[in-house]
């Protein structure tokens, strides 16, 4: 029984190790890219999510920006949504390749979920096709 833990041990040690590699190669390739997650830097955020859900038609076609955790992202071709959580709940973003400058949205596009972001984007929904987020 004890050799079963001890191997089950040593693959998860294994297991652990890769992941920080992998994590190591993520941190380096954003510091090497002028993105060093561990530097203070400053954005100016004028919204958060619950802000912009309670006053959606008053805002809507407006430029805000808003600050928080990237805590998923899907793709699909050139179209990608990321939801955003903030110190007052979540927000969907919405991104078009075409109305982004390509660097720009490759950047969005590398970026990992659970990471923190900024975004500015234009208040629209869904079906609206005006959104365009800034990272």
């Amino acid at each position: 029984m004890a050799d079963k833990n001890n191997q089950t041990g040593g693959v998860e040690q294994e297991n652990l190790s890769q992941l920080l590699q992998i994590r190591r190669d993520k941190l380096k390739e954003l510091q090497d890219s002028g993105n060093d997650p561990f530097q203070i830097t400053r954005f100016a955020a004028d919204n958060d999510s619950a802000n912009i859900k309670d006053h959606f038609d008053a805002l809507e076609g407006q430029e805000v920006s808003v600050a928080g955790r990237l805590m998923s992202k899907r793709g699909m071709g050139k179209v990608s949504f990321c939801d955003l959580q903030d110190k007052s709940g979540r927000i969907q973003l919405y991104a078009r390749k075409d109305e982004m400058d390509e660097a720009e949205y490759n950047r969005f596009k590398s970026m990992t979920s659970a990471t923190s972001s900024a975004s500015t984007a234009w208040s629209s929904a869904p079906s609206g096709g005006r959104c365009r987020c800034g990272w």
